[in-house]
Protein backbone atom coordinates (compact mmCIF):
# COMPACT_ATOMS: atom_id res chain seq x y z
CA UNK A 1 0.00 0.00 0.00
CA UNK A 2 1.38 3.59 -1.34
CA UNK A 3 1.94 6.21 1.72
CA UNK A 4 0.68 8.82 -0.51
CA UNK A 5 -2.95 7.51 0.07
CA UNK A 6 -2.70 6.54 3.56
CA UNK A 7 -1.36 9.80 5.21
CA UNK A 8 -2.60 12.93 5.21
CA UNK A 9 0.68 15.27 5.64
CA UNK A 10 0.76 17.87 8.10
CA UNK A 11 1.12 21.75 6.82
CA UNK A 12 4.63 22.65 7.95
CA UNK A 13 6.14 25.84 6.70
CA UNK A 14 9.85 25.51 5.33
CA UNK A 15 12.02 28.58 4.16
CA UNK A 16 14.41 28.31 1.25
CA UNK A 17 17.91 27.77 2.44
CA UNK A 18 19.44 30.14 -0.67
CA UNK A 19 18.73 30.46 -3.99
CA UNK A 20 18.31 27.47 -6.36
CA UNK A 21 17.74 25.41 -3.30
CA UNK A 22 14.38 23.93 -1.19
CA UNK A 23 13.64 22.43 1.87
CA UNK A 24 9.85 20.35 0.81
CA UNK A 25 7.04 20.53 3.50
CA UNK A 26 5.22 17.38 3.82
CA UNK A 27 2.77 17.75 1.45
CA UNK A 28 5.72 18.25 -1.24
CA UNK A 29 7.38 15.40 -0.36
CA UNK A 30 4.74 13.15 -0.36
CA UNK A 31 4.03 14.47 -4.11
CA UNK A 32 7.85 13.58 -4.61
CA UNK A 33 8.25 10.17 -3.49
CA UNK A 34 4.83 9.44 -5.05
CA UNK A 35 5.82 10.57 -8.56
CA UNK A 36 8.95 8.63 -8.48
CA UNK A 37 6.74 5.95 -7.28
CA UNK A 38 4.93 6.68 -10.28
CA UNK A 39 7.51 6.92 -12.76
CA UNK A 40 9.53 3.85 -11.64
CA UNK A 41 6.39 2.05 -13.33
CA UNK A 42 8.69 2.34 -16.37
CA UNK A 43 11.49 0.46 -15.00
CA UNK A 44 9.52 -1.91 -13.98
CA UNK A 45 7.52 -2.40 -17.51
CA UNK A 46 10.77 -2.72 -19.29
CA UNK A 47 12.95 -4.89 -16.90
CA UNK A 48 15.20 -2.26 -15.02
CA UNK A 49 16.56 -3.40 -12.18
CA UNK A 50 16.89 -0.65 -9.53
CA UNK A 51 20.32 0.12 -8.94
CA UNK A 52 22.30 3.30 -7.06
CA UNK A 53 25.19 5.69 -9.05
CA UNK A 54 28.11 6.50 -7.22
CA UNK A 55 28.17 10.02 -5.49
CA UNK A 56 30.45 11.64 -7.09
CA UNK A 57 32.05 11.46 -10.82
CA UNK A 58 35.83 11.39 -11.08
CA UNK A 59 36.57 14.72 -13.50
CA UNK A 60 38.70 12.33 -15.79
CA UNK A 61 36.32 10.15 -16.36
CA UNK A 62 33.95 13.18 -17.68
CA UNK A 63 36.48 14.38 -19.58
CA UNK A 64 36.39 11.80 -21.64
CA UNK A 65 32.82 12.00 -22.53
CA UNK A 66 33.36 15.37 -23.71
CA UNK A 67 31.48 16.79 -20.66
CA UNK A 68 33.56 19.34 -20.18
CA UNK A 69 33.41 20.80 -23.71
CA UNK A 70 29.55 20.59 -23.75
CA UNK A 71 28.42 21.37 -20.03
CA UNK A 72 31.39 23.68 -18.77
CA UNK A 73 28.87 25.97 -16.77
CA UNK A 74 27.09 22.92 -15.13
CA UNK A 75 29.86 21.42 -12.80
CA UNK A 76 29.86 21.62 -9.41
CA UNK A 77 33.19 20.36 -8.18
CA UNK A 78 33.38 18.66 -4.92
CA UNK A 79 35.92 20.59 -2.77
CA UNK A 80 37.32 19.40 1.05
CA UNK A 81 39.48 21.51 3.96
CA UNK A 82 43.35 20.87 3.79
CA UNK A 83 44.87 19.53 6.82
CA UNK A 84 46.51 23.15 7.39
CA UNK A 85 42.50 24.66 7.83
CA UNK A 86 41.64 21.78 10.70
CA UNK A 87 42.90 23.68 13.19
CA UNK A 88 41.25 27.09 12.19
CA UNK A 89 38.02 25.49 11.94
CA UNK A 90 38.21 23.78 15.22
CA UNK A 91 39.10 27.29 16.52
CA UNK A 92 35.83 29.06 15.05
CA UNK A 93 37.37 30.65 11.94
CA UNK A 94 34.65 30.96 9.32
CA UNK A 95 34.46 28.07 7.42
CA UNK A 96 34.22 30.54 4.06
CA UNK A 97 37.01 32.38 4.78
CA UNK A 98 39.08 28.80 4.06
CA UNK A 99 40.02 28.02 0.72
CA UNK A 100 39.02 24.30 -0.08
CA UNK A 101 41.27 21.82 -1.90
CA UNK A 102 40.25 20.70 -5.24
CA UNK A 103 39.41 16.85 -5.15
CA UNK A 104 39.67 16.07 -9.02
CA UNK A 105 35.61 14.89 -8.53
CA UNK A 106 32.30 17.09 -9.28
CA UNK A 107 28.66 16.02 -8.23
CA UNK A 108 26.77 14.48 -10.90
CA UNK A 109 24.45 16.85 -13.07
CA UNK A 110 22.91 13.71 -14.24
CA UNK A 111 22.12 10.23 -13.18
CA UNK A 112 23.37 8.34 -16.03
CA UNK A 113 26.72 9.69 -16.35
CA UNK A 114 27.51 7.40 -13.00
CA UNK A 115 26.10 4.75 -14.15
CA UNK A 116 27.90 4.45 -17.69
CA UNK A 117 31.01 5.34 -15.99
CA UNK A 118 30.73 2.25 -13.23
CA UNK A 119 29.95 0.35 -16.52
CA UNK A 120 33.51 0.78 -18.62
CA UNK A 121 34.74 -2.27 -20.16
CA UNK A 122 31.42 -4.19 -19.53
CA UNK A 123 29.96 -6.18 -22.42
CA UNK A 124 26.35 -6.86 -22.30
CA UNK A 125 24.26 -10.22 -22.99
CA UNK A 126 22.08 -10.96 -25.87
CA UNK A 127 19.12 -8.81 -24.87
CA UNK A 128 20.87 -5.69 -23.88
CA UNK A 129 21.05 -4.41 -20.16
CA UNK A 130 18.97 -1.68 -18.60
CA UNK A 131 19.53 0.10 -15.38
CA UNK A 132 16.84 2.64 -13.60
CA UNK A 133 17.98 4.99 -10.54
CA UNK A 134 16.98 7.91 -9.08
CA UNK A 135 20.15 10.09 -8.07
CA UNK A 136 20.64 13.94 -6.65
CA UNK A 137 21.89 16.04 -9.20
CA UNK A 138 23.44 19.43 -9.20
CA UNK A 139 23.75 21.83 -11.91
CA UNK A 140 25.26 25.34 -12.15
CA UNK A 141 22.72 27.64 -13.43
CA UNK A 142 22.14 31.31 -14.63
CA UNK A 143 19.36 31.39 -12.70
CA UNK A 144 16.90 29.64 -10.31
CA UNK A 145 12.87 29.38 -10.59
CA UNK A 146 11.91 27.69 -8.03
CA UNK A 147 11.07 23.95 -8.64
CA UNK A 148 11.64 24.72 -11.97
CA UNK A 149 15.07 25.36 -11.96
CA UNK A 150 17.40 24.26 -8.77
CA UNK A 151 21.29 23.59 -8.00
CA UNK A 152 20.04 20.25 -6.36
CA UNK A 153 17.04 17.84 -7.61
CA UNK A 154 16.09 14.40 -8.15
CA UNK A 155 16.90 12.89 -11.79
CA UNK A 156 15.12 9.39 -12.20
CA UNK A 157 16.18 7.80 -15.42
CA UNK A 158 16.02 4.60 -17.29
CA UNK A 159 19.03 3.84 -19.29
CA UNK A 160 19.23 0.82 -21.91
CA UNK A 161 22.64 -0.72 -23.47
CA UNK A 162 22.93 -2.84 -26.26
CA UNK A 163 21.90 -2.59 -30.47
CA UNK A 164 20.96 0.46 -32.14
CA UNK A 165 17.21 -0.94 -32.37
CA UNK A 166 16.88 -1.66 -29.39
CA UNK A 167 17.70 1.72 -28.06
CA UNK A 168 15.58 2.77 -30.33
CA UNK A 169 12.61 0.78 -29.21
CA UNK A 170 13.60 1.76 -25.63
CA UNK A 171 12.83 5.35 -26.01
CA UNK A 172 9.65 4.49 -28.16
CA UNK A 173 8.27 2.75 -24.66
CA UNK A 174 9.28 5.41 -23.05
CA UNK A 175 7.74 7.96 -24.88
CA UNK A 176 4.62 5.72 -24.59
CA UNK A 177 4.96 5.86 -21.21
CA UNK A 178 4.90 9.46 -20.37
CA UNK A 179 2.24 10.18 -22.61
CA UNK A 180 0.20 7.43 -20.11
CA UNK A 181 1.34 8.71 -17.10
CA UNK A 182 0.62 12.47 -18.13
CA UNK A 183 -2.89 11.59 -19.17
CA UNK A 184 -3.27 9.71 -15.67
CA UNK A 185 -2.17 13.03 -13.62
CA UNK A 186 -4.01 15.37 -15.95
CA UNK A 187 -0.98 17.13 -17.41
CA UNK A 188 -0.81 18.48 -20.79
CA UNK A 189 2.40 18.03 -22.08
CA UNK A 190 3.98 18.83 -25.46
CA UNK A 191 7.06 16.99 -27.10
CA UNK A 192 9.75 19.20 -28.81
CA UNK A 193 13.39 18.78 -30.22
CA UNK A 194 16.37 19.34 -27.83
CA UNK A 195 19.66 20.97 -28.68
CA UNK A 196 21.71 19.49 -25.95
CA UNK A 197 23.84 16.66 -27.21
CA UNK A 198 25.66 14.34 -24.96
CA UNK A 199 28.96 14.71 -27.17
CA UNK A 200 30.69 17.85 -28.77
CA UNK A 201 28.52 20.11 -30.20
CA UNK A 202 31.39 20.89 -33.18
CA UNK A 203 31.85 17.38 -34.22
CA UNK A 204 30.60 15.28 -36.65
CA UNK A 205 27.66 13.94 -34.34
CA UNK A 206 26.20 17.07 -33.82
CA UNK A 207 26.06 17.52 -37.10
CA UNK A 208 24.47 14.30 -37.52
CA UNK A 209 22.16 15.53 -34.98
CA UNK A 210 20.43 18.41 -37.03
CA UNK A 211 19.74 15.43 -39.57
CA UNK A 212 18.52 13.05 -37.07
CA UNK A 213 17.74 14.25 -33.63
CA UNK A 214 18.62 12.69 -30.43
CA UNK A 215 16.91 14.06 -27.63
CA UNK A 216 13.09 15.36 -27.57
CA UNK A 217 11.84 16.99 -24.02
CA UNK A 218 7.98 16.75 -23.08
CA UNK A 219 6.78 20.29 -21.06
CA UNK A 220 4.60 21.26 -19.17
CA UNK A 221 2.17 24.73 -20.11
CA UNK A 222 4.68 26.86 -18.79
CA UNK A 223 7.93 25.63 -20.98
CA UNK A 224 9.27 23.64 -18.23
CA UNK A 225 10.51 20.19 -19.32
CA UNK A 226 9.84 18.09 -17.21
CA UNK A 227 11.43 14.97 -18.69
CA UNK A 228 13.25 13.68 -22.34
CA UNK A 229 13.44 10.95 -24.41
CA UNK A 230 17.72 10.78 -25.08
CA UNK A 231 19.66 8.53 -28.09
CA UNK A 232 23.30 8.55 -27.47
CA UNK A 233 24.24 6.53 -30.70
CA UNK A 234 26.97 4.52 -29.85
CA UNK A 235 29.17 7.56 -28.32
CA UNK A 236 29.13 6.12 -24.63
CA UNK A 237 29.71 2.66 -25.86
CA UNK A 238 32.55 3.82 -28.03
CA UNK A 239 34.10 6.26 -25.53
CA UNK A 240 34.03 3.78 -22.94
CA UNK A 241 35.06 0.36 -24.42
CA UNK A 242 31.18 -0.60 -23.38
CA UNK A 243 30.48 -3.67 -26.00
CA UNK A 244 26.89 -5.73 -27.33
CA UNK A 245 27.44 -9.24 -27.42
CA UNK A 246 28.46 -8.68 -31.15
CA UNK A 247 31.56 -7.15 -29.75
CA UNK A 248 31.05 -3.76 -31.49
CA UNK A 249 30.05 -1.07 -29.35
CA UNK A 250 26.80 -0.34 -27.58
CA UNK A 251 24.33 1.56 -28.50
CA UNK A 252 22.49 3.42 -25.37
CA UNK A 253 19.49 5.34 -24.30
CA UNK A 254 17.85 6.66 -21.47
CA UNK A 255 14.33 8.11 -20.83
CA UNK A 256 15.13 10.65 -18.10
CA UNK A 257 12.48 12.53 -15.28
CA UNK A 258 13.18 15.51 -13.27
CA UNK A 259 11.12 14.83 -10.26
CA UNK A 260 11.08 18.31 -9.40
CA UNK A 261 9.79 19.75 -12.22
CA UNK A 262 6.91 17.06 -12.08
CA UNK A 263 5.60 18.21 -8.93
CA UNK A 264 5.95 21.75 -10.25
CA UNK A 265 3.96 20.36 -13.12
CA UNK A 266 1.45 18.49 -11.03
CA UNK A 267 0.72 22.18 -8.75
CA UNK A 268 0.51 24.31 -12.40
CA UNK A 269 -2.12 22.02 -13.51
CA UNK A 270 -4.15 21.43 -10.16
CA UNK A 271 -3.94 24.79 -8.83
CA UNK A 272 -2.64 23.48 -5.09
CA UNK A 273 -0.30 21.17 -3.51
CA UNK A 274 -3.24 19.14 -2.09
CA UNK A 275 -5.15 19.08 -5.05
CA UNK A 276 -2.23 18.10 -6.74
CA UNK A 277 -1.39 15.14 -3.94
CA UNK A 278 -4.95 14.42 -3.87
CA UNK A 279 -5.29 13.91 -8.07
CA UNK A 280 -1.64 11.63 -7.31
CA UNK A 281 -3.66 9.24 -4.70
CA UNK A 282 -6.54 8.49 -7.42
CA UNK A 283 -4.09 8.05 -10.04
CA UNK A 284 -2.22 5.55 -7.97
CA UNK A 285 -4.91 3.81 -6.26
Amino acid sequence: MSTTDTITPPVVPLRSPGPGLVALDPVHTALLHGLDGLLRGLAARLGAPEVVGPPLLAAEGLARLDYFRNFPHLGVGAGRFSPDALDGLAGGLSAGDLPLDPTGHLLPSATCYGLLLSLEGYETGEDGLRLSATGRCFRNETHYDGLRRLWGFHMREVLYLGTKDGAVEHLERGAEFIGEAAAALGLELTRATADDPFYDKGGSRARLMKLDPVKHEFSAPDGTAIASVNRHRNFFGERLGIRAHSGDPVHSSCVAFGVERWVHAMILAHGTPERALDRLRRATA
